[in-house]
């Protein structure tokens, strides 16, 4: 019996019947707030830090990165017309909507000029070097 239940456990892990009004309450707030969340990973090696956040559907130039007081922001905005006709016609369902997200993080004592940015496949990798003197601001380029 203890089996079976560990394999319920397992397979139905997703509700949580103690966070239940928690989750109703976030699903509230995503669907009628402008703004989500992006799922981001932090990561802290011996000499440097590496940020991995998925931001799909957003391009390169809707995604804004910089680092002031030794916090990384990243930030970024997507617009989608919610009109209700396109060239061919008139849109059925639209899920896609107009999109601002942001996170910050404290990452103390970055070597800023040696900090590299990529964008591809909806993934957004930031590689920050730590150094031990701290440079202030600096904005953050991605390629």
């Amino acid at each position: 019996m203890i089996m079976a239940n560990d394999v319920m456990n397992r397979n139905y892990d997703f509700f949580d019947p103690m966070n239940f009004f928690n989750e109703v309450g976030n699903l509230g707030r995503d669907m009628f707030s402008g703004d989500s969340s992006m799922k981001t990973d932090v990561v802290e090696h011996d000499k440097d830090y590496v940020v991995t956040a998925e931001l799909p559907g957003f391009k390169k130039d809707d995604i804004h990165v910089d680092y002031h007081d030794e916090t990384l922001r990243i930030s970024g905005k997507t617009e989608v017309n919610q009109s209700a006709k396109d060239d061919d016609g008139r849109i059925l369902r639209q899920e896609r909507r107009s999109q601002n997200v942001a996170r910050s993080f404290y990452l103390p004592g970055i070597d800023l000029k040696n900090v590299k940015a990529t964008y591809a496949d909806g993934i957004l990798t930031l590689t920050l070097p730590k150094q031990t003197e701290v440079d202030g601001n600096h904005e953050i380029s991605i390629d």
